[in-house]
């Protein structure tokens, strides 16, 4: 595989940081995943965006141009052989002393991967499991807004805890925050439509600010469906008419299922496939990410 490291495309063995970047030491850096359609990166400009507000927020001397951006996805997806890919960008703090400093990381390393993407279409795409884990959501180390930071522990601890309940592929975790309100998935965010209103937990509940759910949050708002965000009981979520899942890799996924943490269902939703309004928002997106034209079901609510 060959990866950007810096703006130079090399192979993964070539591409090492040292052992004293501050990413390895301390867990101090952040990255984005997004795909590419056709070669070229979907909102890019929003990844973009969160990156460099993230930088700030650490102090990492990194803004991120657009423009150089996708020149150098293109030359990495060349390498590579690619067109339609998973990229992470991943933007590591540099080396710094041993030792918790109290300045700004002015030298960062920037590590870009890129690989190759099964086939998936909406209208084939399997519906997920949503088992609630007994490890809750950890707050932001920020104390604020989630960071899409190298902190992943919360996380592979809790796809672990999956895996040794016997889950399978088929079923996500949902993240419960301290107070017992619904936060997130593992690597998903949660939406849910009752009674034609679209729901999904605020970030005030430590839930990443993902980009596919503020792109979803807009289809709503242009489309006419009245959206709320806010702090929601599982009890709310379980008498939903509908729910799906959002990941800017993933695109929208549906829930066939709501299961305590036991693997018990709570709820099922419809027939176990995607649901009406779901199957059209799927569809809808992933239009919209092609850059082909909307339909008639584009304005169907």
């Amino acid at each position: 595989m060959k990866v950007l490291r810096n703006g130079q495309v090399k192979d993964s063995a070539e591409a090492v940081i040292s052992v004293f970047d501050h990413g390895f030491l301390y867990g101090m850096g952040l990255f984005e995943t997004f795909r590419t359609y056709g070669g070229q990166p979907w909102l890019l400009e929003r990844h973009a965006e969160r990156l460099a507000a993230g930088c700030r927020e650490l102090g990492i001397a990194y803004r991120p141009d657009v423009e150089s951006m996708r020149a150098d996805l293109g030359r990495l997806l060349g390498a590579n052989g690619l067109s339609d890919a998973y990229v992470r960008w991943s933007v590591s703090a540099g080396t710094g002393a041993v030792g918790l400093p109290a300045g700004d990381y002015e030298n960062p390393e920037i590590i870009v991967y890129a690989k190759a993407l099964a086939s998936d279409e909406p209208a084939t795409r399997s519906p997920k499991s949503l088992r609630v884990l007994r490890l809750r959501r950890s707050q932001p180390e920020n104390g604020r807004a989630r960071l899409k930071s190298f902190h992943y522990m919360n996380n592979i601890v809790a796809k672990r805890e999956l895996v040794q309940a016997g889950a399978g592929s088929g079923v996500e975790g949902l993240f419960l925050d301290g107070a017992g309100h619904v936060c997130e998935g593992i690597v998903s965010n949660v939406f849910w439509l009752s009674d034609g209103v679209l729901y999904t937990p605020s970030p005030e509940t430590g839930a990443l600010p993902g980009i596919t759910r503020a792109y979803v949050l807009e289809m709503a708002a242009l489309f006419g469906v009245p959206a709320r965000e806010g702090r929601y009981g599982l009890e709310e979520a379980a008498g939903a008419d509908e729910m799906f899942l959002t990941g800017s890799v993933q695109e929208i996924v549906p829930v066939a299922e709501l299961q305590d943490d036991e693997g018990q269902v709570l709820r099922r939703f419809g027939t176990g496939q995607a649901g009406p309004m779901t199957r059209v928002w799927m569809e809808r997106y992933r239009r919209a990410a092609e850059g082909r034209e909307p339909d008639e079901t584009d304005f169907l609510s």
